[in-house]
């Protein structure tokens, strides 16, 4: 069983990303587009003014960018 993921904004989690090595590469509206450029990896982060993202949409970004709880905890810091 994974550790319990801490609930962030889309601002934390674009900053723990960007530690990842992941570049905002534009935004439309309330997303934010994101490609990591040693791999080709893209994300899309939704970002709404003071709102957690959903621990499902969460679980989902770190998913596609390969990212462990763990690791996701270490990038918060």
């Amino acid at each position: 069983m994974s550790p319990k993921l801490r609930r962030v904004t889309g601002k934390e989690l674009i900053k723990a990303l960007r530690k990842a090595g992941f570049e905002v590469k534009r935004q439309r509206g309330s997303h934010v587009h994101m490609k990591r450029e040693q791999d080709g990896k893209r994300l899309t982060v939704p970002v709404h003014a003071g709102q957690v993202i959903p621990i499902g949409t969460l679980r989902a970004i770190l998913r596609d960018a390969g990212i462990t709880s763990k690791e996701f905890e270490k990038l918060l810091e």
